[in-house]
């Protein structure tokens, strides 16, 4: 939340550890907390009229709000938002838990694929937080065994992918105009004698690398086709892989109507996934731990979720997926976001 730091300042020590104790009350039991209890657990002495004259001033502030009428109170989605960025006291995996995830990820990665390696990350964080683990990253393990172009009209055209393991992938591209006949075999041959077996992303890479040698072989436009191809091939939700694991985590604590609704939305959230993906995939230009609360991402905006994600990289610094977690607003962010930094950095390290 922008206006966060401001709204701090305006707080004196009195009214944050009042505040603190507000939302990590909700955290920990998600229940709303009263001026009794508060004055009670509270390290300074107040009695609790003084603490109900500051539970009205944070309200007034629009940082706490009663559920109902005479109870205690809860943070907004506002509190919770400058609770995270002002407040929280982040901590650290153990040593354990450091093992344990290195040690599965490691294990899956040496008798399986790279994928079978994501979903075990996923499902691994997922056991830890108590949450819906969530990764999404670039089919980057297709290699190029054949490419091919065809012109379907004049302004569009067919890029043909054959992949090594035999899977056919067609894209619909745009030709630039006045394409003489013969640019499209040229852009295939180009492509079949300089990229096969690389990965998309090593393509990618490569044909940045020879700009100008592509330019000295090959015309402008036929030049253009191959980036266009490449692009197409390497972009969009076909070439995402959305790994959800732990949705039953989610269900661990709903105890009513409300909340059952509110899983149910966020289940169908899970099953259209382009929502998901169009997030997470906001994320992947984060150089590091991103959190969504609430309303602050459509996807959630009914669903009253919160999400922790952190992008992962390869060996040459570029982001190629997004790690997290998905759970109720009253996540325990101090241990969930050091868990999904770590195991985002180590699965970037691993998988490279």
């Amino acid at each position: 939340m922008k206006d966060g730091p401001s709204e701090l300042k305006e707080l004196d020590s009195r009214s944050r550890e009042i505040f603190r104790q507000i939302v990590e009350t909700y955290i920990a039991t998600g229940e709303p907390v009263g001026s009794r209890n508060l004055s009670r657990n509270l390290p300074m002495t107040l009695s609790p009229a003084s603490v109900r004259n500051v539970m009205s001033d944070l309200e007034s502030l629009g940082l706490i709000y009663a559920p109902h009428t005479s109870a205690g109170r809860l943070p907004t989605q506002s509190g919770l938002r400058m609770f995270v960025d002002g407040l929280l006291e982040i901590g650290d995996l153990s040593d354990p838990e450091r093992l344990q995830i290195e040690k599965q990820i490691k294990t899956t990665l040496q008798k399986g694929s790279l994928e079978a390696a994501l979903a075990e990350a996923s499902e691994l964080i997922s056991g830890l937080s108590q949450c819906a683990g969530v990764v999404l990253a670039e089919k980057q393990q297709i290699r190029l065994k054949h490419t091919e172009f065809v012109r379907l009209d004049a302004s569009r055209g067919l890029a043909i992918l054959v992949s090594d393991d035999g899977r056919v992938e067609n894209r619909v591209i745009d030709l630039p105009a006045g394409l003489p006949a013969s640019a499209l075999q040229e852009a295939s041959n180009y492509l079949n004698a300089k990229l096969a077996g690389m990965t998309l992303g090593e393509a990618r890479t490569r044909l940045e690398q020879e700009q100008s040698g592509l330019k000295a072989e090959l015309d402008g436009l036929t030049a253009r086709v191959i980036s266009e191809g490449l692009a197409t091939w390497s972009g969009g939700e076909q070439n995402k892989s959305l790994i959800i694991r732990g949705q039953s985590h989610l269900l661990s604590d709903v105890t009513a109507i409300d909340d059952l609704e509110r899983i149910r939305r966020l289940f169908d959230d899970f099953e259209t996934k382009q929502e998901l993906i169009s997030l997470l995939g906001a994320a992947d230009t984060a150089q590091g731990v991103r959190i969504f609360i609430g309303s602050e991402s459509r996807l959630f905006s009914l669903s009253g979720s919160s999400m922790i994600v952190a992008p992962f990289r390869d060996t040459q610094s570029k982001i190629v997926g997004v790690l997290g977690v998905i759970g109720p607003t009253r996540l325990n962010y101090a241990r969930i976001i050091p868990m999904v930094d770590f195991t985002a950095k180590l699965v970037g390290t691993l998988t490279s």
